[in-house]
């Protein structure tokens, strides 16, 4: 049986992501200092997984991890390469929470466990939907 993720669900879960990721920005300053370390990033990648999941909706989860933490590594990469063009649209809101701005080592520790947290939510996810449908159904 192949299995087809909610797009809606994932769009759902996209949103919810996204917000939690602003979120964070804001609420830097009351986060422990190891949280926020990691946690954009995390959420970062996490949005990514769910994104290509939404995109890629029957592919298999180990697919969609492996090209989202993929996207993740090579966007964190890219990070390296500075070249006026690159840099000013960095400069944009939307250029910088995509592309990022410097290097960090530790981004790709926060991208592995956004991607983690994205496996085992669609794994889970799987799971009770198998469940459902091997439940046989109550006559009234």
């Amino acid at each position: 049986m192949i299995y087809k993720r909610n797009r809606l669900l994932y769009l759902v879960m996209i949103i919810i992501v996204i917000i939690l990721g602003l979120g964070s920005r804001k609420l830097a300053n009351v986060l422990p200092a190891f949280l926020n370390i990691y946690l954009g990033d995390a959420l970062w990648a996490l949005m990514i997984f769910i994104g290509f999941g939404f995109v890629f909706k029957e592919s298999g989860t180990k697919t969609v991890a492996l090209i989202g933490i993929s996207f993740c590594y090579l966007i964190e990469l890219s990070q390296l390469y500075h070249a006026n063009w690159i840099d000013n649209i960095r400069k944009t809101t939307l250029g910088g929470l995509v592309l990022g701005y410097v290097f960090s080592w530790s981004d790709l520790l926060g991208y592995a466990i956004g991607t983690s947290v994205g496996v085992i939510i669609d794994i889970l996810w799987r799971v009770i939907q198998r469940r459902r449908e091997e439940k046989p159904s109550e006559v009234s």
